[in-house]
């Protein structure tokens, strides 16, 4: 009897299966048994989807906890005064998860990423092919470690130009980005409070603005975005 690896693999190489098809076949072969613990990066993609919260790592699926409801309002404020900033200024665009971003030994699923005009071509239908240019990671009790650890030097050995760091519990913003030798440095926040990016221009975020959150129309105004 094949493992169900093999039975995934089967699944891939058979020609004329529809996407669709292929998809419900792979979640089939999943629900019934265990996990796999190592599938390549196309058996996840198959495996996988919108629904799936989960990122591809070495090889391993790697499962992650719903989002709380204070992670969900603050990802929706910050997409929605970026995508309306980005889209006024014709910057690029901006993706909120769950989006995969694929980068050399990993596919990770940021809670927001900023991707340039430049590196447009880096978008696929189902995955970002490379890194962002703004990764965007909103602290859990569950994610604090791996967005501090694994996730810092793996966005930054991928060259992403800035990485965000949300900790709601803390009420703390950190912003990292890329020096000339390669490695993060803290940006810190200006005397007002303010965090100007560097990889969206002219692009300055009110870090209380997280905290004591205006309406998003208020936000605009102040970008002087309406």
């Amino acid at each position: 009897m094949i493992g169900l690896r093999g039975q995934l693999f089967e699944m891939l190489v058979e020609p004329g299966v529809a996407p669709d098809d292929l998809r419900q076949r792979v979640l089939a072969a999943v629900q019934s048994g265990e996990r796999p613990r190592r599938m390549t990066f196309e058996e996840f993609l198959a495996w996988a989807d919108e629904d799936t919260h989960a990122e591809w790592v070495d090889g391993e699926v790697r499962m992650s906890s719903p989002a709380s409801d204070q992670h969900q309002d603050i990802a929706r404020f910050f997409t929605a005064i970026l995508s309306a900033y980005v889209e006024v200024h014709h910057l690029g665009i901006i993706r909120p998860a769950p989006f995969q971003m694929r980068l050399a030994q990993s596919s990770r699923e940021p809670d927001l990423i900023f991707l340039a005009n430049a590196h447009l071509d880096r978008r696929t239908p189902t995955y970002l092919a490379g890194p962002a240019d703004v990764v965007v990671e909103i602290l859990s009790p569950e994610s604090a470690t791996r967005d501090r650890g694994d996730k810092f030097f793996e966005y930054e050995a991928a060259g992403i130009p800035e990485y965000w760091l949300i900790d709601p519990l803390r009420q703390q913003a950190e912003f990292y980005q890329l020096s000339a030798d390669g490695h993060y440095r803290p940006a810190l926040p200006e005397a007002e409070g303010c965090f100007t990016s560097q990889a969206i221009p002219g692009f300055t975020l009110r870090v209380a603005w997280l905290w004591q959150r205006p309406t998003v129309l208020e936000a605009l105004r102040e970008l002087r975005i309406v």
